[in-house]
Formats: structure tokens, C-alpha cells, sequence
């Protein structure tokens, strides 16, 4: 099968896809408006088309409908509704799947008539549209009812690359973390909140906290810190590369996300695979992703007294954060196994194919 993806080179989600499928056997092509990060195989097509400062999506129709008939290949895969989604338009008579990731679906179609008119129009070109989560599925019939089928296939996790290490001893200090774009609606400021409450119990053993991630929220929770009086016990870690995220993860014993919007929640998944147990809101895909009181908690949004308590728990009880680890990765094996979740999208891929050519 030979596949052009359109989505952004700069991805690490679009890279994982790309190799993954070059892995199966498929002739991948890559066409983006983004500089490709390193790593993506050397068998990889790519196919650069300028950014235009953002105004490539409404000018390089003509370009990628040229570049599709010379590659004439049996799926294109396009990647993020609102932008790349645009392309959808020029792929005919091509068979076209769409992925729609989050923000282009929750947040673009409420910026006005227009941005809304334009999400549909891309999202009613494709031949199947793909969601991470039931959630955005969801979502997605909201706003095209059933005039495109709806696949959910989840973002899925190396096995291999996030997993324990040894069973921990129960440590002198639990460290509580998170890994997240520091923006608002990823509320780690009700971490951080919820965190303050926790320091304040007198009988509490010892508890730092972790926050990996950089963004524009940074300085505000770090004067939320320091008016605490906790930056001896919270480190802002800053951003880092994917591949070491795995690392990261093994220095926390409870990993926490406690978004106002989420639209699967891979880094839970990740935290999981590592064993930790969670503490999430109950938000878009996040309560999809863990089995609350199995895995970890699902808490109420912007409840930072339930958040309090629950952390409490994970806190006082190390056998609960033992166990609930272990039920965490026996979970993600059993639903987001990084190779299961390729075969399903593969799956999408051959079912669009031979619709197009019965």
C-alpha cells in the first residue's frame, strides 16, 4: 500500500505514525508545511510545501493536488482537522482519513461562524474521520451528524520505552508529578493548589512535587509557588524531548493531570505504562484512559478539594500506589499497546481502500 500522510513534519505523533507504517511494509510519503524533526526513516517520502505564515492552508490546494496525482497513492492520511484538514478538499478522487486530534474540533469551530463552516466542510470531504477517544468521536457527530463514519482508534504507547522499573520500596518522600504544557487548560495550577492543601496536613509524611513542561503559564505558577513558600519542595523541570519522558515518569510516584479540557490523554497512558497510579479530572478522554479506583482516581474538574483527597490517599498508602501501578500497566497492555493500536489503524486504511475500488 503506498500512503501519503499530510500533517506537521515538527510532530512527534506524525513521526511516530510515519515509521510505524513503514514499519508494516507501506510506502509512506510526508507532505507538511512543518520542518521534519530527526528520526523519522530514511524511507519516508518527504514532501515540503511552504508555510506561507499560516496561509499555506489556503494556498496550497493546487500544489498538494498536483503532488497527489503524481504519488497516486491508495490512502492519504490527513492529520488535525482545522489546518491540514483543509487539504482534505484537494485529495479526491483519492480515498482520505481524516484525524481529528482535539483542539480542532472542541476549540476551532467555536471561534465564529466561519472557523465552524470551514471545520465541516473538511471534515465532510474525507472518506473516514479518526478519533484518539469516544469522547472527541463524540464530539464529531455533534457537529457532522453521520455523513462521515467515525473510527476511534487510541494514540498508543511503546511498551518497550515506558515501563517500571524494579518495585519501588515505599519512599521517605513521595514525589507527586506531572508532565504537561504549562498552559490553563491543563490545569496544573489546581495541582499546584491541590499540592498547598497536602503541605499544610500536619501528620503528612514528606511530599515534593515535579512539573515537566514549559509554556506561558510558567511564571504565574511559579508565583503561585513562591507565595506558598514551597520552591524548596516544587521543581519546575522545563521541557523535554519525548524520548526522555520515560525518565522523568520514574522519578514520580503519582502522576497527576487534572486538565479542564483533554481530548485522550496520552501522557496518563504513558504514566500508567510506567506503573504509577493517577490522579486525573473527569474531562473529555481522560476518564476513558483510567479505571477509577483500579488504576487511579477520577476526580471532579476544578474540584481541588477532591484532588486534595485523593492524592492524600495515594500519599498515606503505599500498597494502594503498588497496586494500583500494577493494575495501571496491566491496563494500557490490554487496551493501548502501541502495535494493536497501528494494526487498527491500518485496519481504517484497507477499509477505505476497498471502498473505493468495489
Amino acid at each position: 500500500m503506498k500512503l501519503v500522510l499530510i500533517s506537521a513534519g515538527n510532530s512527534i505523533h506524525t513521526m511516530r505514525w510515519a515509521n510505524a507504517f513503514v514499519l508494516r511494509g507501506l510506502d509512506v510519503h510526508l507532505i507538511t508545511q512543518h520542518k521534519p524533526l530527526a528520526g523519522f526513516s530514511k524511507t519516508v517520502g518527504i514532501h515540503p510545501v511552504p508555510h506561507l505564515f499560516g496561509f499555506g492552508y489556503l494556498l496550497n490546494g493546487l500544489r498538494v493536488k498536483k503532488l497527489i496525482a503524481e504519488l497516486d497513492p491508495d490512502v492519504v492520511n490527513v492529520h488535525y482537522a482545522s489546518g491540514y484538514g483543509s487539504f482534505v478538499r484537494w485529495c479526491a478522487p483519492e480515498p482520505t482519513v481524516l484525524n481529528v486530534w482535539g483542539s480542532d474540533v472542541f476549540a476551532f469551530p467555536e471561534k465564529s461562524t466561519l472557523h465552524k463552516r470551514w471545520l465541516l466542510r473538511n471534515m465532510r470531504s474525507a472518506s473516514r474521520i479518526v478519533s484518539t477517544s469516544k469522547s472527541m468521536a463524540r464530539r464529531v457527530a455533534s457537529l457532522i451528524g453521520q455523513t462521515v463514519p467515525v473510527a476511534v482508534v487510541p494514540f498508543g504507547v511503546d511498551m518497550d520505552m515506558f515501563k517500571p522499573l524494579d518495585p519501588k520500596e515505599d519512599p521517605s518522600v513521595v514525589t507527586i508529578g506531572t508532565v504537561k504544557t504549562l498552559e490553563p487548560h491543563y490545569g496544573v495550577d489546581l495541582l499546584i493548589w491541590a499540592f498547598i492543601r497536602l503541605s499544610a496536613l500536619k501528620d503528612l509524611r514528606p511530599i515534593q512535587l515535579r512539573i515537566v513542561g514549559g509554556g506561558g503559564e510558567l511564571q504565574r505558577l511559579r508565583a503561585m509557588v513562591e507565595q506558598a513558600g514551597l520552591m524548596g519542595r516544587v521543581e519546575f523541570v522545563g521541557p523535554v524531548p519525548h524520548d526522555q519522558v520515560p525518565s522523568e515518569l520514574h522519578k514520580l510516584d503519582v502522576y497527576v493531570a487534572l486538565s479542564r479540557e483533554e481530548s485522550f490523554g496520552v501522557a496518563v497512558v504513558e504514566a500508567q505504562a510506567c506503573g504509577l497510579p493517577v490522579v486525573v479530572s473527569d474531562v473529555g478522554g481522560l476518564p476513558e484512559v483510567v479505571q477509577d479506583m483500579s488504576t487511579g482516581f477520577i476526580v471532579p474538574s476544578d474540584d481541588i478539594k477532591a484532588a486534595t483527597v485523593a492524592l492524600e490517599k495515594l500519599v498515606r498508602d503505599h500498597g494502594s500506589r503498588r497496586r494500583m501501578g500494577t493494575s495501571a500497566r496491566h491496563f494500557v497492555v490490554q487496551n493501548y499497546e502501541w502495535e494493536t493500536c497501528v494494526d487498527r489503524m491500518l485496519a481504517v486504511f484497507n477499509e477505505v481502500s476497498s471502498e473505493q475500488h468495489r
